[in-house]
């Protein structure tokens, strides 16, 4: 291995969650800040909630209908039949 190619090694650098909860990791930076932690995310928490960005599952649930009403306009159509010359 290559000599002094490494970042310095910090195994108490300091971890602060927007929620103000500070905890103690190993990172190659002395000092992180954090959006979310185990003390705030609702998974952790038991406030768990389905949250639809942008309203995909409405335009997903959409997209679904109208495949579904596609589908079932061709199968009450009738087949085609080929004349012969």
């Amino acid at each position: 291995m290559k000599k002094d190619i490494h970042p310095k090694y910090y195994p108490e650098a300091v971890a602060k969650c927007a929620c103000g909860n500070t905890f103690k990791v190993g990172s190659t930076q002395p000092e992180l800040n954090v959006e979310i932690c185990s003390s705030c995310h609702p998974f952790y928490t038991g406030k768990e909630k389905l949250i639809d960005t942008a309203g995909r599952v409405e335009r997903f649930r959409k997209l679904e209908s109208k495949k579904k009403e596609i589908q079932s306009k061709q199968k009450l159509k009738k087949p085609r039949v080929k004349k012969n010359k």
